[in-house]
């Protein structure tokens, strides 16, 4: 217990030693705290929000017939009948029986622009007007009686300018003339997150978002009072034909909530957890640093605990019961600032677009334990060596003078190095060259990670010296030789930041390589003037209207234009997507390259596939295949034609006139257009716009322009990457500033020494700002090569691991720029110790031991 005691003495006498290590905890444990609390709240809105809208539905009745392709959640399922709801309605127990027809369409803002899209869909369905099974509610105006009339939810209302009797477009594909006669909420909420809905009539929802009339996509159904809902689901199977199913509202409840938890949230919380990751392995180098030159600056004081009688034992439990006491005190302190976090995320993301459901903060104890049980893992984890390390100081140590600075790397760590990198190398030249694999590449990366850190102490004597080199004069010179001092203490120093500028340049790199495959593609494939497209990621929009094709092609700047449908169906029992379209026009607009067969035959039952699906299930020409479609039917086509190139194409092509009778909302992702020899790109764009803007006025855009909008989902992923990754940053320079002060306190005397012979206070606080510059320098090189080196391995193994071609590009501005802000970030990280190590007292410090 004394030795304890002892310990919790020392970091009170000496708790400025620990500040940046409780700030690198705070801030791991915070980020980790925010991210579960805010997972756990959003889950609870969510759950909240679909409960109170669906309490009113006992059971859905739907079809049992489901085609899933991968990436779409629930799959598509097959229409039921609508008259259906009337031979429910008549089952006992049953109180309303009201059939749902559901599909996608886009309401246009006042200003002209589509609203949301870009990521969670834009709804529309029939307005139903039993109040207790419609999931929304109205809140102003009426429900729509006439062709026309449209009731909106009201945060798409708001976020398009709208209001009761504006009067707008609706996208379904096919442009909608509508008028706003009601504004609505989804379980008392504006909306479903970002999910825009519009509610028609029921003739109007049948004419626009059905392929015929008479179809209806699940039937809502309402128990009397006093039966359950499985009771009522158990009186509905008779009376239900065959393909048909019955689930209870609960179900279809919990279903709803999986593909928001099981996708959106958990690709949402994965993303920040990563983050949180990183963050926390960055402390890990930034508090292992200062235990382990606190330790060696109390050698003597440690020896004499030991020649007193001290066991090592006591002098471990001594130097880790400060560490338990920091990581406590800090990841405390973390809990309060996770939650803050979490509510300061829950006010932001309103105001930035993102409109999650309302609801209070959701704090269980699991999302405060494990941040807090990682605080301290990560706290004392990292004390641990050094712990052992000051239990092994002999006695005899008091009885000497002892050096704090660590000797040279080992040849034990080089060789062990050396090794790792050979093993990585070799990991990585096999999964990305011999035999594609995500897991050997990724596998050899975290090798390749490891040995830079092994490798650490070997390789910054070297490279402190080569960079150090450009400088001169005396000041810089001391600021170099202190900075090779101690390998060990400046490897581990550049680490923290080192890891952090890693992930900054493999994501760069990544996103960089991303673009230029992109428009290398469109580049390669898209042999066209201009395209009109729909949103290039997510669920969201309508597509565009089959009939903007024919109309663009009618234009007499015009030489082809084609349009891309989309289609699915299972394909041998493998859920695909199709593409729907005229195959002659599209082998004349885009580069198919060499094609087996003959796409001008596809006709009603003919099929093209690309050359890498075709090789993976054996789909020669004169072969056929089994298509399932989602209305039920199933149908053989005969592979016609095998093409090298799926860039823009897709996998399968098949005719418009085969995807008719099984199609459901008819919609086109893309129109492609190549002008008349002569024609100007201004004058066609120009002639093309007008067309669009008789069908909900889609973006029309040059080749280039198509390719840049196409990435532009990559620019944002890189904007939020960069602000999470401030954090670990921020732990870095922490780590670095608290390792200059450690190092200013240990060379006390040293500097007074140098301030007697006639340094002057700013020589002193140069020397120590290039000495922090030239480690920060050391961290951000070894980053942006292992980053690099990483963005390749990633992207070769892509590449390897896909269908598609991936590029490599290594973006030389954005690079610059983030090795500019590592030199710039270790000048700021040693303005307090050099301001510190200024404002010493010669004399006192002269006297220091």
């Amino acid at each position: 217990m004394s030795t304890l005691r002892l310990g919790l003495a020392s970091l009170r006498a000496h708790r400025r030693r620990f500040l940046g290590t409780f700030a690198a905890v705070l801030l791991g444990v915070a980020f980790l705290t925010g991210t579960l609390v805010m997972g756990d709240t959003l889950r609870g809105s969510f759950d909240t929000l679909f409960g109170n809208a669906n309490s009113g539905t006992d059971a859905v009745v739907r079809s049992t017939s489901v085609v899933t392709v991968a990436g779409e959640g629930q799959g598509t399922r097959s229409p039921v009948a609508a008259a259906l709801a009337e031979r429910l309605a008549k089952v006992p127990g049953v109180a309303a029986a009201v059939p749902r027809v559901e599909g996608a369409g886009q309401l246009v803002g006042a200003d002209g622009r589509p609203i949301g899209g870009k990521g969670p869909p834009t709804l529309a369905g029939n307005w139903i007007q039993d109040p207790e099974l419609n999931p929304y509610a109205l809140a102003e105006g009426r429900a729509p009686q006439r062709s026309g009339e449209v009731v909106v939810n009201r945060g798409a209302a708001e976020s398009g300018g709208l209001t009761l009797g504006s009067t707008t477009v609706l996208r379904t594909p096919d442009p909608l003339r509508v008028t706003v006669v009601g504004l609505a909420t989804f379980g008392g909420a504006d909306g479903m997150g970002q999910v825009t809905y519009t509610g028609l009539t029921r003739a109007d929802a049948e004419k626009y978002l059905t392929p015929k009339a008479g179809g209806a996509t699940d039937i809502l159904v309402r128990a009397v009072p006093g039966t359950s809902q499985g009771e009522l689901v158990a009186a509905l199977a008779p009376a239900l034909p065959e393909g048909v199913e019955a689930i209870t509202g609960q179900q279809a409840t919990d279903e709803s909530n999986d593909m928001i938890s099981g996708r959106f949230l958990t690709l949402f919380t994965t993303f920040l957890l990563v983050f949180s990751g990183v963050a926390l392995l960055v402390s890990v180098f930034s508090i292992h640093n200062t235990f382990a030159i606190v330790v060696a600056q109390r050698t003597r004081e440690n020896a004499l605990l030991r020649a007193l009688g001290a066991a090592r034992r006591q002098v471990v439990t001594m130097t880790l019961a400060e560490a338990v006491a920091v990581a406590v005190l800090a990841s405390a302190a973390g809990l309060l600032g996770g939650i803050g976090i979490a509510a300061g995320l829950q006010a932001l993301f309103p105001a930035v677009g993102f409109a999650f459901p309302e609801g209070d903060l959701v704090i269980s104890g699991a999302s405060l334990a494990l941040p807090f049980g990682v605080g301290l893992a990560v706290c004392v984890g990292s004390a641990l060596l050094p712990a052992v390390r000051a239990g092994r100081t002999a006695p005899l140590a008091a009885l000497r003078e002892t050096a704090v600075d660590d000797p040279a790397a080992s040849r034990t760590r080089t060789a062990a190095g050396a090794g790792l990198l050979a093993l990585a190398v070799g990991l990585v030249l096999v999964g990305v060259l011999a035999t594609p694999s995500l897991w050997l590449a990724g596998t050899g990366a975290v090798l390749a990670l490891a040995a830079f850190v092994v490798l650490g102490p070997v390789a910054s004597s070297y490279a402190i010296r080569v960079l150090g080199g450009p400088l001169r004069g005396a000041n810089r010179g001391l600021a170099r030789r202190n900075a090779l001092r101690s390998p060990r203490r400046t490897a581990a120093t550049a680490t923290a930041l080192m890891i952090g500028v890693t992930v900054v340049s493999l994501f760069t790199v990544f996103g960089a390589s991303l673009k230029v495959t992109m428009d290398d593609t469109v580049s390669r494939s898209f042999a066209g003037d201009v395209a009109v497209s729909a949103p290039s990621f997510g669920a969201g929009g309508s597509g565009l209207s089959p009939r903007l094709a024919p109309a663009v092609a009618e234009l007499p700047e015009v030489d082809t234009a084609v349009g891309l449908g989309k289609g699915l169906a299972e394909v041998d029992g493998r859920g695909r997507a199709l593409t729907v379209t005229d195959p002659v026009a599209l082998a004349r607009t885009f580069d198919l390259g060499a094609v087996r067969g003959s796409l001008a035959g596809l006709g009603t039952n003919g099929i093209a596939v690309a050359d890498d699906e075709a090789e993976r299930y054996g789909l020669t020409p004169g072969r056929t295949a089994e298509l399932a479609f989602t209305d039920g039917t199933r149908r053989n086509f005969t592979v016609r034609a095998v093409y090298e190139r799926a860039d823009l194409a897709g996998d399968y092509v098949v005719t418009r006139e085969a995807w008719a009778p099984h199609r459901t909302q008819d919609t086109d992702r893309l129109v492609a257009v190549g002008f008349k020899d002569g024609v100007a790109a201004d004058a066609g764009k120009a002639a093309v716009e007008g067309v669009a803007a008789r069908y909900g006025s889609p973006e029309v855009q040059t080749r280039d322009e198509y390719a840049a909008s196409s990435a532009a989902g990559i620019d944002m992923m890189l904007t939020l990457v960069y602000a999470l990754l401030a954090l670990a940053v921020l732990i870095a320079l922490l780590g670095i500033a608290n390792t200059l002060t450690l190092a200013v306190h240990e060379r006390t005397r040293e500097l007074g020494l140098l301030r007697a012979v006639g340094q002057t206070r700013s020589q002193l606080r140069a020397m120590v700002r290039w000495e922090s510059v030239l480690v920060a320098a050391f961290g951000t090189t070894g980053g942006l090569l292992l980053g690099g080196f990483l963005g390749w391995v990633l992207v070769r193994a892509s590449d390897g691991a896909s269908d598609g071609a991936f590029s490599f590009a290594l973006p030389p501005v954005q690079l610059a720029a983030v090795a500019l802000i590592g030199l710039a970030a270790g000048a700021v990280a040693a303005w307090r110790p050099a301001r510190r190590a200024a404002r010493l007292d010669v004399l006192r410090a002269i006297a220091t031991e």
